[in-house]
């Protein structure tokens, strides 16, 4: 484990030098609240480096993961740590959320249109090198991730660059092709990108003093509530969160309302955002069939 924090720290202190250098500015921490980030974020203390850290409100955090978070930055800042939280904006001006984006986008969230990401929690620290915890062992698609990428709106001005060429040499050609995209992309290091699953419970149990209490309730993934992403977790996320299940239907219903507005196709035949929800969560109950809840008194 040693050996992987070390690498680990070290990838991190090889990003806050070229992010001073690059952007003139210090590394930035996005941190969600759960376990990779405080893994993250306890390894950025012990890299000694400065730097600020990055929230982005989604507004479907669970209760448990807001707090977690708002007591993590206020001890950070008593450090002098910058914190920061990003509450993104419509065209309008008012707050960007969960509620009101599914009713603009028209369609629920899901595995392939995973529109609530890039607009609640990927389009932040723009001109900026920021770290993330993704790691491979989370996903295949994630297998393709590199410790450094230089991210731009152009797939072919995406850069990847392995931690073994990432030198600030003055003849380096990668070094020259981070520079020509700097103003018009951001930077991303993934420190923790080759811990495995144990690595990070090991460290999390055994070196960070926080918890997120979610994971004293059963949970072994925290995000979003009802992310599509969560599998059949989300049925248990629902139980315990009840309130969120009625906020997405009743944000599908003014989904609904807008696409009749608007005349679109209904091949599903939804009549209610209850309906959508059940489609939404994979729900293999056939309309009109007998159900055991109804009899529960």
């Amino acid at each position: 484990m040693m050996d992987l924090e070390q690498k680990s720290i070290e990838r991190i202190k090889m990003a806050a030098e070229m992010s001073l250098y690059h952007y003139e500015k210090p590394l930035i921490c996005t941190y969600s609240g759960g376990k990779d980030s405080d893994v993250m974020l306890e390894l950025f203390k012990r890299s000694g480096v400065v730097f600020e850290v990055h929230n982005s409100h989604t507004t479907a955090d669970a209760p448990q993961t807001v707090y977690h978070i708002r007591k993590i930055f206020r001890d950070l800042e008593l450090q002098g740590i910058k914190c920061n939280i990003d509450y993104h904006k419509q065209l309008d001006g008012s707050r960007t959320t969960m509620w009101n984006l599914i009713p603009r986008k028209l369609i629920p969230p899901s595995r392939i249109a995973r529109y609530c990401c890039s607009e609640l929690k990927e389009n932040g620290c723009k001109n900026s090198m920021i770290a993330t915890g993704i790691r491979w062992a989370e996903s295949i698609k994630r297998k393709e991730r590199e410790v450094f990428e230089s991210i731009s709106s152009k797939k072919d001005n995406r850069v990847l660059v392995d931690d073994e060429r990432m030198l600030l040499t003055d003849n380096d050609d990668t070094r020259r092709l981070i520079e020509q995209c700097q103003l018009k992309a951001k930077t991303v290091v993934n420190p923790i990108i080759d811990w495995k699953d144990n690595d990070i419970w090991d460290y999390y149990w055994n070196e960070c003093k926080e918890h997120n209490p979610l994971y004293w309730m059963g949970y072994y993934r925290v995000g979003c509530i009802g992310c599509p992403m969560a599998g059949k977790s989300r049925w248990k996320e629902f139980a315990d969160f009840p309130v969120y299940k009625q906020a997405y239907i009743y944000a599908f219903d003014r989904m609904i309302k807008v696409r009749n507005q608007k005349k679109l196709p209904n091949k599903h035949k939804w009549k209610n955002g209850k309906e959508v929800f059940e489609w939404w969560m994979e729900d293999d109950t056939i309309q009109g069939q007998m159900r055991l809840d109804e009899f529960i008194i």
